[in-house]
């Protein structure tokens, strides 16, 4: 499995992808994030799938680029173009993983902005080649392990919402996911694309890197959990002393 968030506020852009690979028993590093710049054009792609199906439309699509980046001044159109690729893998490999006993299954997250953009985009791909675009109304998605870390993102996270707040939030759902599913850790690629620069900054974090903001976040629950009110529980457990007599 995987954990790729992909988040749009006002400011721009921030995506988390964690390194984890399992293959039956085995378990590895790798990368889920392909970057692309050139120019004003800025865009990634995080992927969660089948790791042969991924590099083949990455791949695919990296030639796609080399002939045709010039006609993508949109991101519609590249995300189009991703998505074509994606359902060329399909139709090339779909048959034999059903014979194998798998099912064709690469989701993406791709975000950016290219020349004509007014604004940064962000844009989930289903597997059938199809796709959403993040709105303002719902300013995040994440692909592969997707329930874990989205408690804490619902409710703080806002449009208006500070890039560096919405790292803290991103990592702290990382965080959550990481604890609670052990296909999923560090370490982890971030990507950070603010409004209108046309420019991706990435930077991966390693376990000990992070290893204190997390037992700090664990500390700070732990005291919350200790400072609710225990008011309501009195109807409760005043039933259970009356039985006890």
């Amino acid at each position: 499995m995987t954990f790729c968030l992909g988040v749009k506020v006002a400011k721009g852009l921030v995506a988390i992808a964690d390194t984890r690979i399992t293959s039956g028993s085995e378990v590895s590093t790798n990368k889920k994030v392909f970057i692309h710049q050139s120019n004003n054009h800025s865009m990634f792609i995080m992927t969660a799938g089948l790791r042969s199906v991924r590099d083949k439309a990455i791949t695919y699509f990296k030639e796609v680029l080399e002939q045709q980046d010039h006609k993508f001044d949109k991101m519609y159109k590249a995300v189009n173009a991703f998505g074509d690729q994606v359902k060329r893998v399909a139709s090339e490999d779909k048959f034999s993983l059903k014979e194998a006993g798998l099912a064709f299954n690469l989701s993406a997250l791709i975000g950016g902005q290219l020349e004509n953009d007014d604004e940064h985009k962000l844009y989930m791909l289903y597997p059938e080649g199809n796709w959403i675009e993040v709105t303002e109304g719902s300013p995040f998605i994440i692909i592969g392990q997707s329930n874990y870390g989205k408690p804490i993102l619902y409710r703080n996270l806002k449009y208006n919402t500070s890039l560096q707040e919405v790292l803290k939030l991103g990592f702290l759902a990382f965080d959550s996911t990481r604890v609670s599913a052990n296909d999923v850790d560090f370490p982890i690629d971030v990507i950070l694309c603010e409004k209108n620069s046309f420019n991706m900054v990435e930077h991966r974090y390693e376990k000990q890197d992070l290893e204190q903001i997390s037992y700090q976040w664990n500390a700070l629950l732990n005291a919350s959990v200790q400072k609710l009110s225990t008011d309501w529980m009195e109807p409760i457990f005043s039933k259970s002393l009356e039985v006890g007599e």
